[in-house]
């Protein structure tokens, strides 16, 4: 079992920085790979970057150049951060943090970010 728990999101104005963080407890050995995907008011989830066990990152082309995805290690408990730059106002979303471990999805409760123009 893994438990996710985001916090950092908030409101901002466009051309602002924003950095939202996911604390993972539990069976954080067992992670293959971690992610924050993001899903906007009447659309669905699209993944916003990923990072795998072995360091590799995959960004969504909207998040290039701009977001930066990474982890840190504490004692019991992994830090999956989401540094966002140049936020424009279709950054706008609830960001879900997201880890794979045993074959098996986790998703934490969301954190909501707003980007004001």
């Amino acid at each position: 079992q893994v438990q996710l728990v985001e916090s950092g999101g908030g409101l901002v104005q466009a051309g602002g920085s924003l950095r939202v963080s996911c604390a993972a407890s539990g069976t954080i050995f067992s992670i293959n790979a971690m992610g924050w995907y993001r899903q906007a008011p009447g659309k669905q989830r699209d993944l916003v970057a990923t990072l795998t066990s072995g360091g590799s990152t995959n960004y969504a082309d909207s998040a290039k150049g701009r977001f930066t995805i990474s982890r840190d290690n504490a004692k019991n408990t992994v830090n999956l951060n989401l540094q966002m730059n140049s936020l424009k106002p279709e950054d706008t979303a609830v960001y879900y943090c997201y880890v794979k471990a045993y074959g098996i999805d986790y998703w934490g409760k969301g954190t909501l970010v707003t980007v004001s123009s």
